[in-house]
C-alpha cells in the first residue's frame, strides 16, 4: 500500500541514492536495484507520478545533483504518453491492426505461442526472460521490448496474445502502458518505423555479455562458453557435449533462426578473440520490407 510505496521511494532516492545511476542501470537484466520499481505501486495507485517528481527535485536541488532524476521524469512521462494514447483511441488500442487503419493478418500459432510462453524457444535470451517473467512477474524494460519483438516481429503472432499474457502475470500490469506497448512494439502503433525488429542477438550480447541472466534462468546452459551461451546452435559438438547440453534433449532448438543473428554472434566471438568488446551501436535493429496484409 501507500506507506510501503512511500517508504520505498524515500529509501531509493535518499538513503540508497539510486536517482543518481538510474541512466546506467536501467537496462541491467540482474539486480534488485537496477531499475526503480516504482512501477506496482504506480499501477495500483498507491504512489503518484507526481509525488516521485517532487522528490526527484527536492534531492535535485538539495544535493546538487542536477538532472539526476531525468531519466526517472522521462520513463514517467511515456507512461502519461500512453495513458492520452489510450483517451485519444479508446478501444482501438485493442483492435488487431492496432491504431493503424490497414488490417494485420497476424498468425494464431500457439504451438509457437506456448514455446515463447514458457521459455522454451531455443533462443536463451529470450527464454531467460520468459522464465524470469513467469516465475516472478517481473521482467526488465529491456526484456519486456525484446521479447514483444520476438513474438510479433520474429514470430508474427498476434500481440494481442502476448499482451493478454502479460496482462495475466505483470505484478505492475497497467492497462494503458502494457496495450500501449504492446502496439507500439508491434510496429501498429505510434512508432513510424513498422518494419523494426529488435536484433535479439545484439542485444543479448549487449545486455547480458558475461551470460549471467541467461545462466540463471536457463541452467541447463550454464556451462556454455561465453561466445555461443546466447546461440547454443552454433556451438561446435565437442563445445555442446563439454557443457553437457544436447540441443533438442534438454535444451531445445530455436523455433526460427535469423540471419541477422548469426552475423551477430560470428562478429561477438571476433571481438572476445580480440579481447576487444564494445556496444556496436546502430545495429540494434534490422529492417525487413512488410510483408502484403489482406
Amino acid at each position: 500500500g501507500e506507506s510501503s510505496a512511500l517508504a520505498h521511494l524515500h529509501s531509493y532516492i535518499w538513503e540508497k541514492n539510486l536517482a543518481k545511476s538510474y541512466k546506467q542501470t536501467r537496462n541491467s537484466l540482474t539486480g534488485c536495484e537496477n531499475s526503480t520499481k516504482f512501477s506496482p505501486w504506480l499501477a495500483n495507485g498507491s504512489l503518484s507520478p507526481r509525488k516521485i517528481c517532487v522528490e526527484l527535485k527536492k534531492y535535485e536541488n538539495e544535493q546538487g545533483a542536477a538532472d539526476a532524476g531525468y531519466w526517472i521524469i522521462f520513463e514517467l512521462l511515456w507512461r502519461d504518453f500512453f495513458k492520452f494514447t489510450a483517451l485519444k483511441y479508446g478501444a482501438r488500442l485493442f483492435y488487431g491492426r492496432g491504431l493503424k487503419s490497414n488490417p494485420y493478418d497476424w498468425k494464431h500459432d500457439l504451438q509457437q505461442f506456448e514455446a515463447w510462453r514458457t521459455g522454451t524457444t531455443g533462443v536463451p535470451f529470450v527464454d531467460a526472460n520468459m522464465r524470469e517473467f513467469m516465475n516472478t512477474g517481473w521482467m526488465s524494460n529491456r526484456g519486456r521490448q525484446n521479447v514483444a519483438s520476438f513474438l510479433t516481429k520474429d514470430l508474427s503472432i498476434d500481440w494481442r496474445y502476448g499482451a493478454v499474457w502479460f496482462e495475466s502475470i505483470l505484478i505492475d500490469h497497467d492497462v494503458c502502458s502494457n496495450y500501449g506497448n504492446w502496439v507500439y512494439v508491434a510496429g501498429i502503433g505510434n512508432d513510424p518505423r513498422e518494419n523494426r525488429h529488435f536484433n535479439m542477438i545484439k542485444q543479448a550480447f549487449d545486455y547480458d555479455s558475461s551470460g549471467e541472466f541467461v545462466r540463471t534462468w536457463c541452467p541447463e546452459l550454464a556451462r556454455l562458453p561465453n561466445e555461443y551461451i546466447h546461440t547454443p546452435w552454433l556451438a561446435p559438438s565437442h563445445i555442446l557435449k563439454d557443457a553437457a547440453v544436447e540441443l533438442g534433449v534438454n535444451y531445445p532448438r530455436p523455433i526460427i533462426v535469423v540471419p541477422q543473428w548469426n552475423q551477430q554472434s560470428q562478429n561477438w566471438r571476433t571481438s572476445l578473440q580480440n579481447q576487444h568488446h564494445t556496444q556496436q551501436r546502430g545495429i540494434d535493429f534490422y529492417f525487413k520490407k512488410p510483408e502484403k496484409r489482406h
